[in-house]
């Protein structure tokens, strides 16, 4: 390993892998850097197939995903230092950075690179981000803490469960268990529709006949040594109905109730967070505020898919690579989104340069029709059956469309 690259991938997940094999194949030297043993993220305890079919085009477990993306990268010429944890990302007096590095190998290193990309994924949210009262009792877990226990070391979390969300992972881990024989009482929604994909909803849920409780919170875990069971009521004006609650018995509580960026890295880097998406605020080139960070995948918004947090990063790998030749960029424009719009991604972008937006709505809805506009001139137009938070919109703009203004994005539904 060498003490100078021109490019450090933090994170060696998809979003990482795909960017450093974009980087390398492109004459650069990369390095990636991640904390655990192996290559692949949190792919590799997702043993469910239904990841590749974009970018392999064929039907992957998450293991066998991540075996590809890596020996793209490790082929293209991407250097890798696993069992290593990332302490500070510093910006050098020459526009440089240092990346301090810490293993029980090699102690801690000082490694310098031109350019740094991160692609640190994501982390789950807990019981306490969202305040469920009751005990501390022995049996709660995150969906994905269980998903590792079970897939990865070969361990039952219990005998029955309730899930706390709606969530892709919850719902994948509402069918993995009852696959190994853990009754799976309930998935307990706040929202009045599910969180996850429509087709995890049909196929992990009703093809298992496992309930569904929608505009419901879990008011309580009882217990004292193990859990013994949830308190369950209905959600009315954003509070619990206490006099319909019900209680379901159950040993083990999942919680799927959202993933939040993994930022700790970009906050001391003091990278500007963009309020909606809890990630960095990226321009179309998914550089942030501090010039020669990129930052793609699920560390930048939460995807819905594994292809997309790749290809994704694969468009940020290019642009570190144009960024590390010192190509200039058009002067930045500003993005603004209106009607049923979270937010867009990026937050400006480079007239004359084609580039891809995504977008979460706000709320469900059919027949919706997405608009892109510059100065009121319509310059794209999309047609969208059907709308759901948990699906995310992309859209690709041809250069010529994108003349210098003030690019509005629409979406209306019924």
């Amino acid at each position: 390993m060498k003490n100078f690259y021109d490019a450090v991938v933090i994170g060696a997940g998809a979003a990482g892998l795909a960017a450093a094999e974009v980087i390398a194949r492109s004459g650069h030297s990369v390095l990636v850097v991640d904390r655990e043993l192996r290559t692949g993220g949190i792919l590799n305890q997702c043993i469910h197939n239904g990841f590749g079919l974009h970018c392999f085009k064929e039907e992957l477990t998450g293991p066998e995903f991540a075996e590809r993306i890596s020996d793209d990268a490790l082929r293209s010429g991407a250097e890798f230092k696993l069992n290593t944890t990332v302490n500070t990302v510093s910006k050098n007096g020459d526009g440089t950075f240092t990346v301090q590095t810490i293993s029980a190998d090699d102690g801690v290193c000082d490694i310098t690179a031109r350019a740094v990309m991160l692609a640190t994924g994501c982390r789950e949210r807990t019981r306490g981000a969202i305040n469920t009262p009751g005990t501390r009792a022995a049996g709660v877990y995150t969906a994905g803490a269980a998903q590792k226990l079970l897939n990865r070391e070969g361990k039952l979390p219990g005998t029955s469960a309730v899930i706390v969300g709606s969530g892709d992972i919850g719902l994948i881990m509402a069918r993995r268990l009852r696959w190994c024989g853990i009754e799976v009482k309930a998935v307990v929604e706040i929202m009045p529709f599910a969180s996850g994909l429509t087709r995890n909803v049909v196929q992990c849920l009703h093809d298992f006949d496992i309930p569904l409780y929608l505009a419901h919170s879990v008011t309580r875990i009882c217990g004292k040594g193990r859990v013994t069971g949830v308190d369950v009521a209905p959600v009315a004006d954003g509070q619990p109905v206490r006099d319909k609650t019900f209680h379901i018995d159950c040993d083990t509580v999942l919680f799927a109730v959202g993933l939040v960026p993994d930022m700790s890295l970009a906050e001391k880097l003091g990278i500007s967070i963009d309020p909606v998406t809890s990630g960095a605020c990226v321009d179309a080139d998914y550089q942030t505020d501090v010039p020669g960070v990129f930052s793609a995948g699920n560390v930048l918004h939460v995807h819905d898919l594994v292809d997309f947090v790749a290809l994704e990063a694969a468009r940020a790998g290019k642009a570190l690579v144009r960024y590390i030749r010192g190509e200039v960029n058009p002067a930045k424009c500003e993005i603004v989104t209106t009607g049923n719009l979270r937010y867009c991604v990026p937050s400006t972008y480079f007239p004359g340069r084609t580039s891809v937006f995504s977008f979460r709505p706000s709320q469900t809805g059919s027949n919706g029709t997405l608009t892109a506009s510059i100065g009121g001139v319509e310059i794209c137009r999309k047609k969208l059956p059907f709308i759901h938070p948990a699906e995310m919109i992309t859209v690709e703009i041809a250069g010529e469309k994108l003349t210098p203004g003030k690019l509005e994005f629409n979406l209306i539904s019924e």
